[in-house]
């Protein structure tokens, strides 16, 4: 890898694509420790799980679906859906309401599993997601990937976007920013490369102040509009 990049011409290109007004307008704010840490476990299961089930599918055909995702998972309270048998898991199955996947349907109860163990270690699983330095935010995803069932690729960094924790997303355009302005040579691929792409944010937010998440977006805006 090579070094770091200046921030101020990314910003500058991106602005210049999509215009400063509609460039800001696209960045979103992250939750703060304090809110992540005030969310219930339940939503956080309730987010996991969705990622998973919209994974290859279109999004919208999911959410419509989530409602129904809610009740039969008791509102995503992890000791009930930890609780949940075998054969209740697979009598989903011929609930036409929902994505009838076992796969992920079992991954629901062994994530609420996970998420217990961590709790109970932390206090909660949104104070042990609150207290994980962004700094060091690709292992937070190797965690989520090791500890989570289907948690691997982009769904755990698509998982943190979603509840509100800051994050980088490695997407396509995201990418082939990074290469276009010569951060990287080749897409990242493994651990010790995402820990080179986590400097080059780390130097980014350093130099303008914004979190990862923004920096992220107007990365993929300064070639892809």
């Amino acid at each position: 890898m090579t070094a770091t990049p200046p921030f101020a011409p990314i910003f500058a290109a991106a602005a210049s694509r999509v215009g400063a007004a509609a460039l800001e307008a696209r960045l979103i704010t992250p939750r703060s420790r304090a809110e992540l840490a005030g969310l219930g476990d339940d939503r956080f299961l309730s987010q996991m799980s969705l990622r998973i089930f919209r994974a290859g599918l279109k999004h919208s055909l999911v959410d419509a679906k989530w409602p129904a995702f809610e009740e039969v998972f008791f509102r995503f309270e992890p000791r009930r859906v930890r609780a949940m048998a075998d054969d209740a898991i697979e009598a989903l199955l011929n609930d036409r309401r929902l994505i009838r996947h076992l796969g992920k349907l079992r991954a629901v109860r062994d994530n609420a599993a996970a998420m217990l163990a961590i709790a109970e270690e932390h206090g909660s699983f949104g104070a042990w997601l609150a207290g994980w330095p962004v700094s060091d935010i690709v292992g937070l995803w190797e965690a989520l990937a090791k500890r989570f069932s289907q948690m691997g690729g982009n769904s755990g960094p698509s998982f943190l976007r979603m509840v509100g924790k800051d994050t980088f997303i490695l997407t396509p355009a995201v990418v082939t920013a990074l290469r276009h302005w010569e951060a990287i040579a080749a897409p990242p691929k493994n651990r010790r490369e995402r820990a080179a792409v986590q400097t080059c944010f780390n130097s980014w937010a350093a130099e303008s102040g914004r979190p990862l998440c923004q920096l992220s977006l107007i990365l993929a805006a300064s070639v892809d509009a």
